[in-house]
């Protein structure tokens, strides 16, 4: 009987999941059918904007809204670079962006089109983004009206979210809080118990809670080959705790979750499954946090670009590492030889053609396992990032020349790999110094 009922449960989702498929469609195809006269307008609109180009550039693009770390870096770093004239237009221009189907947070987004963007209806951009790539395969030079030709920040390249010209320490974040939301984000945490004084840190470990929720839909099949960069919340306990000893309210962030974070220590809050978390919350902590705790997923990057730094606890891709906040404390996750159980070294990383991998079946392929730091290291890595923040910690002649023996062995590796654009500016950011002195025979 229990099985005949959950084979009938079953069919009944198969159901429910191809009615909303169909509504979805349905309305798709309505939609495009509007858009037919956009479209037309658009060609003759294209046709005069390429006409005027000699004299005044129009250019266009979509802001990456549909994943939080993009629309944040993404569009930050092409504002640094306007205000550094950094793959600017030498002529007079005008940039005009428009959204993704999908937002995924209403507050970065409210943000954004009061910072100065011009933002406009994806109905009215997306069609002449598409005809004129249309034309741009009889008559090049369409690509001169894309923003992302010339700015490195929207380009879509291996370098859209790194700061290759340490831009971020140059200028202020171009996104604020207005006076309302400023008493709206003290209210709350008011409310919630915390002290308007009260200095906090956001934790952020990716696991696949999110990917799970939507297995029906497309978000399964594009994202979960990068489950190498998940992680277990439970490792992180140790370290929030000693946080907490210390002073710190502790913030656990994500969204739909895969399992609560188990503390009894009041400062230790797992926001992600409370009522408070929202949209608004979500960017007013990554913005107010002392620093941010992270195996490296699209919320810290809100962090990032209000200049708050970063301990990574598990950074992959290797060659990938964030290296221009000076504040910032690095590990990566361990690499494992699967044939003799033997952990590579920063060389070995970049010989087994894992550093750049984006995807677990490489990590298979090349035989590399990865692991998870230890809670002790975690914990270390953080009281770290709390005694250099306040003062309190004085690197060793020992330390300094384990971080110049490291970055060198990695910026030499790197430099190997003969990529075609940049992957850091300089180098600011420090790997785990009790780490390093703890794993010398690593560094090779």
């Amino acid at each position: 009987m229990m099985i005949l009922q959950s084979i009938n449960k079953h069919f009944e989702q198969i159901k429910s999941g191809g009615i909303i498929v169909f509504v979805k469609k349905v309305i798709s195809s309505i939609y495009l059918i509007l858009q037919i006269p956009i479209y037309l307008i658009s060609i003759p609109t294209v046709i005069i904007i390429r006409l005027v180009r000699p004299w005044f550039l129009i250019r266009w693009n979509v802001l990456n809204s549909g994943r939080i770390g993009h629309f944040a870096k993404n569009t930050e770093l092409y504002c640094c670079e306007r205000d550094a004239k950094i793959n600017s237009p030498s002529q007079r221009y005008i940039d005009l962006f428009y959204l993704k189907k999908y937002v995924c947070n209403k507050q970065l987004e409210k943000m954004w089109r009061r910072s100065g963007l011009i933002i406009l209806p994806r109905w009215l951009l997306h069609p002449l983004f598409r005809v004129n790539r249309f034309i741009n395969i009889f008559v090049p030079g369409g690509i001169y009206h894309e923003v992302g030709y010339l700015c490195g920040a929207l380009k879509g390249s291996v370098n859209s979210v790194l700061d290759v010209h340490n831009l971020l320490e140059r200028f202020q974040p171009h996104i604020n809080f207005s006076d309302d939301e400023e008493r709206k984000g003290k209210r709350i945490l008011n409310d919630f118990g915390i002290p308007e004084d009260a200095k906090f840190v956001c934790l952020l470990v990716r696991d696949s809670g999110y990917l799970d929720r939507h297995k029906e839909s497309e978000h399964l099949e594009r994202w979960s080959y990068q489950s190498f960069r998940d992680g277990d919340i439970d490792k992180y306990v140790l370290a929030a705790e000693e946080l907490a000893r210390r002073g710190y309210y502790v913030f656990r962030m994500g969204g739909n979750v895969l399992k609560p974070l188990k503390s009894s220590n009041p400062k230790v809050i797992d926001y992600a499954n409370l009522k408070i978390r929202s949209d608004f919350m979500d960017i007013y902590l990554g913005a107010k946090c002392r620093f941010c705790i992270s195996t490296y997923s699209g919320f810290d990057l809100i962090c990032d670009i209000f200049r708050k730094p970063i301990a990574f606890t598990a950074f992959v891709p290797f060659a990938r590492l964030e290296t221009h906040n000076k504040e910032s404390l690095i590990l990566t996750k361990r690499h494992i030889n699967k044939r003799n159980q033997k952990e590579l070294t920063v060389s070995e990383i970049f010989s087994s053609n894992v550093a750049l991998s984006w995807d677990t079946n490489e990590f298979k392929k090349n035989e590399v396992e990865l692991e998870e730091n230890s809670p002790k290291k975690i914990k270390d890595l953080v009281i770290e990032m709390d005694e250099r923040l306040n003062k309190r910690w004085k690197d060793t002649k020992e330390d300094l020349l384990l971080q110049k023996r490291f970055w060198s062995i990695y910026d030499k590796n790197i430099k190997k790999l003969n990529l075609k654009v940049p992957m850091y500016g300089k180098i600011k950011a420090q790997f785990g110094a009790k780490f390093l002195r703890e794993n010398q025979n690593w560094i090779k």
